[in-house]
């Protein structure tokens, strides 16, 4: 079939929107037509250079939609469940899935980075040319075949647009605070970035029950957006936030830092801003190559952990319907999560707003 879908055809260059072929889903594959797709830095990566991925590819990874039509074997979902997308499909039965870290299966690692479906080929084509899919969805386009093990079906009572971020930025962030790091009641928390995942984590901590929660970012825009999802304090990140954050943590540093960007500076900085015995969490992805110089005599003197958060170290199957059903009883911030709409065309604009860093999530909706 012919669709419409957003195309990267090379690193440092912009999106482009044109008409691609979609083969017909095969065994154990499912064609979803997309009702939205997050804009998300993961997909600017590719863009930058931080990430290297096969070319063309068509991106989105954060994606919900309608099941349309089913391979042979597919007995996860049928035509008409909603569904919202996984990026990290797990298969249930690896040494990690059996170990309870199905965001770390490592069944379906290689062909999701290469760009295929798990069989190794893809499913789209452009002037002739083989066209990749990102994270095994490529969901900036109008339909989509995925693997039956990216789908998680959901209630259909949840508008499609929030329930596509569920996919990425809440699970990645919520996650975090939840299941890596394992807030607990009475903590102190910091966050340094303040995007899509750190909006999430904050509210993340908050439903943990955290007592004092710190935002910090550049971008004084976000210092109101961050109290919406649950931050007690707000401090610009050019304002010595270390003094502030132990001012505001009895001289000691927080007991849990979060570091939502990705960048070995900023993890330095925030290693320095928990206390003897915290834990500093990263969620956010380091461009490939990059080192980060944590000191060991510290780690070592004042115990400090140290933990890597993928996915939010989230159960897909149990923890998409989960996060949706709090949004629905008023639990989780998911609308307020949507700063702006916009078309496929609309795209690069799209991008253009996230880097200038003045809003929550933008969504790519289809009608």
């Amino acid at each position: 079939m012919k669709i419409q879908a957003a195309l990267l055809l090379d690193a440092h260059q912009r999106f482009i929107v044109d008409e691609v072929e979609l083969d017909e889903p095969r065994a154990g594959e499912v064609l979803i037509k997309i009702a939205a797709s997050g804009v998300c830095h993961s997909d600017y990566h590719m863009v930058s250079g931080a990430t290297k991925h096969p070319m063309p590819v068509v991106p989105g990874h954060e994606g919900a939609g309608v099941v349309t039509a089913v391979g042979a074997g597919v007995n996860r979902v049928q035509v008409g469940d909603h569904v919202t997308l996984n990026w990290a499909p797990d298969c249930g039965h690896c040494f990690y899935c059996l170990r309870g870290k199905p965001n770390l299966c490592e069944t379906y690692i290689d062909p999701i980075w290469a760009g295929t479906m798990l069989d190794g080929t893809t499913r789209l084509r452009w002037k002739g040319q083989t066209v990749y899919h990102f994270s095994g969805l490529a969901s900036f386009a109008e339909y989509a075949v995925v693997p039956q093990e990216s789908c998680v079906k959901i209630r259909k009572d949840v508008p499609l647009t929030v329930a596509a971020l569920v996919g990425c930025a809440v699970a990645t962030g919520v996650g975090a605070a939840m299941y890596t790091a394992e807030v607990k009641a009475g903590e102190s928390v910091v966050v340094f970035g303040c995007g899509g995942v750190g909006l999430n984590i904050l509210q993340g901590a908050a439903l943990c029950g955290a007592d004092t929660i710190i935002a910090v970012d550049t971008n004084p825009a976000k210092m109101e957006i961050a109290k919406q999802f649950g931050a007690t304090h707000s401090i610009l990140a050019t304002d010595h936030p270390i003094e502030q954050i132990r001012d505001l943590t009895n001289g000691r540093g927080a007991e849990h830092a979060f570091e939502a960007v990705g960048i070995p500076a900023l993890q330095e900085t925030a290693l320095d801003a928990i206390r003897p015995g915290g834990t500093l969490t990263l969620a956010g992805l380091s461009a490939m190559g990059t080192g980060t110089n944590l000191p060991g005599a510290i780690i070592t003197r004042q115990e400090k952990v140290i933990k890597g958060s993928y996915y939010g170290t989230v159960n897909a199957t149990r923890d998409f319907p989960l996060m949706l059903d709090l949004y629905m009883s008023g639990k989780l911030k998911l609308d307020e999560l949507v700063s702006q709409e916009y078309t496929l065309d609309q795209i690069n604009e799209a991008y253009d707003v996230m880097l200038s860093g003045s809003v929550a999530r933008g969504v790519v909706v289809f009608k």
